[in-house]
């Protein structure tokens, strides 16, 4: 038998070259068995996680007053008051409906979701709607009484104090609780009032000028 210089015959490197195939496609359909079970495996586990999360969110019927209406309404702990207003069902299969009140940053920073909380502006968007059981909740579409305008409705109207209208009702509202707090608002306090507003039009001269407007006939 001829021996090669390594030390290894011809049958010898032919079976070691088998072997090394063998093991090579063994190993490869282990890794393909392996990466087709993986995500499998992962994806049983996240439904398991989402079916235990939805299980572990609680809900409750909680009652608001909103707009001197009372509603019965089933939400979640999570459920912000934004949500109700524009999305919420109450327990009869009416829509609450109230979408004056805009969903715009979601993260309290804009306005254009304020409505009056006991008086009080409020962030929708950053209350829980649970948080609002037995408080008076009004909203841009409670400002005015029947078919006559609140003051700052017609000041706003007035003094054109909107471009495309979509941060107005926040506006609005807020006017309303700075005038409930201080009739009579210099200029520097109405810009402190509604600094936590924001109007990307650029409207604000005119929203101001509608304020002091406003304040003297109130």
């Amino acid at each position: 038998m001829k021996l090669k210089e390594n030390g290894m015959s011809d049958k010898d490197k032919k079976q070691d070259t088998n072997i090394s195939r063998r093991s090579f496609i063994k190993g490869v359909g282990t890794g393909t068995v392996a990466a087709t079970v993986a995500p499998a495996i992962l994806v049983s586990d996240e439904k398991t996680a989402e079916a235990q999360t939805d299980q572990a969110i609680s809900k409750a019927e909680i009652q608001l007053n909103i707009n001197d209406t009372l509603y019965e309404i089933e939400v979640e702990a999570r459920t912000t008051l934004l949500t109700v207003l524009r999305d919420g069902t109450d327990t009869g299969g009416n829509n609450v409906d109230l979408t004056g009140a805009k969903l715009i940053c979601d993260r309290g920073e804009c306005g254009g979701c304020t409505v009056l909380v006991d008086g009080k502006a409020v962030y929708a968007c950053m209350m829980l709607a649970m948080d609002a059981q037995g408080k008076q909740i009004t909203t841009v579409e409670g400002i005015a009484n029947g078919d006559n305008l609140h003051p700052i409705q017609e000041a706003f109207i007035k003094h054109d104090a909107m471009m495309c209208g979509f941060c107005t009702p926040g506006f609005i509202v807020s006017s309303v609780a700075l005038l409930n707090e201080n009739r009579k608002p210099t200029l520097t306090e109405i810009k402190e009032g509604l600094s936590g507003n924001t109007c990307r039009c650029g409207t604000y001269p005119f929203i101001f000028d509608a304020v002091e407007t406003a304040s003297e006939k109130m």
